[in-house]
């Protein structure tokens, strides 16, 4: 157990470790996430991932337009 200056620095240095940690993943993911199978949910990038999703998941349907 620490006593005296040794206890209050390293309370210093977590706190600043803890404050580094701004933002989640999950924020970011959203963010990024743009497009969503109207059939599965699934999030997307872009339209060309989309189209790849379509062609493995749901073969017998045909992908969205790119106007949406």
């Amino acid at each position: 157990m620490t006593r005296g200056k040794q206890k209050i620095e390293a309370q210093r240095r977590n706190a600043e470790r803890n404050q580094k940690s701004k933002g989640s993943q999950i924020e970011a993911r959203a963010v990024a996430l743009k497009t969503s199978c109207p059939i599965c949910k699934v999030l997307l990038a872009n339209q060309n991932q989309l189209g790849d999703h379509y062609a493995s998941k749901h073969p017998k349907e045909t992908p969205p337009s790119n106007s949406g």
